[in-house]
């Protein structure tokens, strides 16, 4: 018997990697910021072919694997590139070296997800995902164009904050997701404000405030991990002597 594909699900999935590949081409034409914009509108489709899929109960391994090879056109090919071109060329082969080594652990970030899924990694995320990795580059270069209406040049610290998320992509460090809020269930009042603010602060100055909850998911998740670890070494430390 042939098999059908779900047609809403995998069209969100391919509108986000028709972003992705924009992105590509206004970033060969300098055009940074729109190519930047580009990569966040294909983390809003990658956002919703997952929750239709989940909410119309139509995943499939076929969605998945097209859902795998559309994150790596739009957040691991397009921002790579896009860091490239801005930034990462002036430092030649070490520069390429740091964008192909985004695109490379990107692509291990997917594959390691795809062979999790269903199992320890149904609720938190194993690493940094990749659309994170990609939205906080995009935030990155939506604000300094709209602080210094410039490009960075050969600057060391983009260089060093890309292989920085590269790392963080193939790390074992605990992430969280939009997928945990699961917004087909009952939620505390408080969450529905949070999101309004949110919102509201995007709406006010969308470069400025983007970055600023890009840089707090980073350094908050960083945060996080370091407690956790700092906890556990205690409950081991505890164990231990008793």
């Amino acid at each position: 018997m042939r098999k059908g594909i779900y047609i809403l699900p995998n069209t969100l999935t391919l509108c986000g990697m028709f972003f992705g590949f924009y992105s590509i081409l206004a970033t060969l034409k300098g055009d940074y910021v729109h190519a930047a914009w580009a990569v966040m509108i294909a983390a809003i489709f990658d956002g919703l072919d997952g929750w239709i899929a989940r909410l119309t109960h139509s995943t499939t391994r076929f969605g998945i694997e097209l859902d795998s090879l559309s994150d790596l056109v739009a957040f691991g090919v397009a921002p790579a590139v896009m860091l490239y071109k801005w930034s990462l060329m002036p430092f030649g082969r070490v520069g390429w070296a740091a964008a192909f080594l985004f695109v490379t652990c990107g692509a291990l970030r997917l594959a390691r997800y795809n062979i999790q899924m269903g199992s320890k990694e149904s609720r938190s995320f194993t690493g940094m995902p990749i659309p994170g990795a990609a939205m906080i580059i995009a935030t990155l270069i939506i604000f300094y164009h709209e602080m210094w209406e410039t490009v960075p040049g050969k600057n060391y610290f983009i260089l060093a904050f890309t292989f920085f998320l590269a790392v963080l992509m193939v790390s074992t460090l605990r992430f969280h997701g939009a997928k945990e809020l699961e917004f087909g269930k009952r939620k505390p009042f408080w969450i529905l404000v949070a999101i309004v603010i949110v919102f509201v602060l995007i709406v006010m100055h969308p470069p400025i405030a983007l970055f600023i909850f890009a840089m707090i998911y980073l350094i908050g998740g960083i945060i996080e991990n370091i407690i956790l670890y700092y906890s556990k070494g205690k409950q081991m430390n505890k164990a231990g002597v008793e």
